[in-house]
């Protein structure tokens, strides 16, 4: 039985699968992860695999119709996300048109926040996976390889049922992610890791998980609230070691592991095991990891040991009562520290600082600014707040009567970029923009930042992941501000 794993056509490199979805203005484009962990369940289960990331590939819808009709595949698996929802329907209706006898299934953040609302907006929809859904993917399709198309059994799906929404009992997360095939092993047999990179990495990378779920709070942050949860589950440190390997042989092309657990170091002794064992085994293969930023330096440091060169990590705000009120569990009094152990550590950091929360002034703002420069990290994102379906965050600008949208379009520009669809009773959703867009002008061209990167052009490593995160961001900047308008 054939089954096509879709990443539907949009706007080239759209990047569905980060946490914020949207064209970027550093050129950043996640892997479709979740799709590719599907993939490796679905082929281990006996299932012929097809995995086609159109806006990667810079394929069309028509193209993208092409290839599933000479697929002809019984079971598409569809990526959405929230500013994309309706195109992803409208590649789902043309889909079904096109081959009616194939099941449809919806996956991803925006159907596990809204299922309901989502399956209301086609009927050629014949259901959608809450939640992670790799389990609830191969279930579907070993009932449908057995023609059983009763859809009762199985946990984690909303449809229609007799005209009237149904939603199964969820799915419990998975919990023995050591089970689960290695995501790079798909990435090498259907992937082009050329295709992808994170603006703060080396170049090629590809991204994995270690662990899933998150127990902290940040009132913002999409995964936890409404895809993988809030319980923590991890691999262990052997089967990580594993997969290292097995990218360091099997993978020349790629330069480094980008690990996108939200927090890779909940467990710092986890985390020294890990390294520990990177260490042992001279796996000599650079990578990086989202941190907090109470992050102490002794992890830092044999991080650093084991291959670590850059640490990520979410600032969000320089004031202490911003950070209480999204719930960021941060001392801002603290975080300098943990830039100056960073650098002792020989470790890079790239920041991310967020404008729009709960208590944001104009003062806050520049503030927050004033800390960025002071803090210099390597690379900095400044950032809108962005209320997603399913979050703390959405609600409170729903309450507050802040959202301002017609459509989930609204989340995005004519150019696929990010829009912020907030408007603070102080600070507007355009006010809010362009303080990110003068921030990270502000910040970049700084005579300090610039003599801070010219210090590292001497690093072919350094030159190229530079270069090629700044040339889209600098078209950008000039497209926004000078000569390209």
């Amino acid at each position: 039985m054939k089954v096509l794993l879709l990443n539907p056509p949009f706007f080239p490199r759209f990047s569905r699968s980060q946490r914020s979805p949207a064209v970027t203005k550093s050129g950043t484009l996640y892997y479709p992860f979740w799709l590719a962990y599907a993939a490796g369940v679905l082929e281990e289960g006996g299932f012929e695999i097809s995995l086609l990331d159109a806006p990667a590939k810079n394929i069309s819808l028509n193209d993208t119709l092409k290839i599933a009709k000479d697929i002809s595949p019984e079971l598409i698996i569809i990526d959405t996300s929230i500013p994309s929802i309706y195109n992803d329907i409208d590649a789902a209706e043309k889909l079904k048109s096109l081959l009616p006898n194939c099941f449809i299934l919806l996956v991803g953040t925006h159907v596990s926040a809204l299922p309901g609302e989502t399956l209301g907006l086609s009927s050629k929809i014949d259901a959608v996976a809450r939640g992670e859904y790799e389990m609830t993917a191969l279930e579907l399709a070993n009932n449908i390889r057995k023609n059983n198309l009763s859809l009762d059994t199985v946990r984690g799906l909303s449809y229609i049922k007799s005209g009237a929404l149904t939603h199964n009992p969820a799915r419990d997360p998975i919990s023995a992610l050591d089970k689960l095939p290695f995501v790079s092993k798909v990435y090498k047999k259907y992937l082009d890791p050329k295709n992808y990179f994170f603006a703060a990495s080396v170049y090629p990378e590809v991204q994995i998980f270690t662990a899933r779920g998150c127990p902290f709070r940040c009132f913002f942050c999409m995964w936890p609230q409404s895809f993988q949860g809030r319980i923590y589950r991890t691999r262990t440190p052997q089967n990580v070691l594993e997969e290292f390997l097995y990218i360091k042989n099997n993978m020349p092309e790629v330069s480094g592991v980008v690990i996108e657990d939200d927090t890779f170091t909940i467990d710092k002794n986890r985390v020294r095991v890990i390294c520990e064992l990177l260490i042992k085994h001279k796996v000599n293969l650079k990578w990086n990891a989202n941190v907090r930023a109470d992050l102490d330096i002794e992890t830092m440091k044999i991080m650093k040991a084991s291959g670590c060169y850059l640490i990520i990590v979410g600032i969000e705000s320089a004031e202490q009562f911003i950070l209480d009120n999204i719930n960021k569990g941060i001392n801002a009094a603290s975080i300098q520290e943990f830039f100056d152990n960073a650098r002792k550590a020989g470790l890079l950091v790239h920041a991310a600082f967020m404008a729009g929360n709960p208590g944001e002034t104009k003062e806050s703002l520049k503030k927050t600014l004033d800390a960025a420069k002071k803090f210099l990290p390597d690379t900095v994102q400044f950032f809108p707040l962005m209320t997603y379906p399913g979050t703390k965050a959405y609600e409170w600008a729903k309450e507050n009567g802040f959202l301002k949208i017609n459509s989930f379009r609204d989340y995005l520009t004519k150019n696929g970029f990010h829009r912020c669809v907030i408007d603070l009773p102080n600070l507007s959703g355009k006010d809010l923009q362009e303080w990110c867009d003068k921030s990270r002008f502000s910040f970049y061209f700084s005579p300090r930042y610039i003599f801070y990167k010219l210090k590292q052009m001497p690093s072919k490593e350094h030159l190229i992941r530079t270069c090629k995160a700044f040339v889209p961001l600098i078209k950008y900047i000039l497209r926004k501000f000078f000569i390209l308008k």
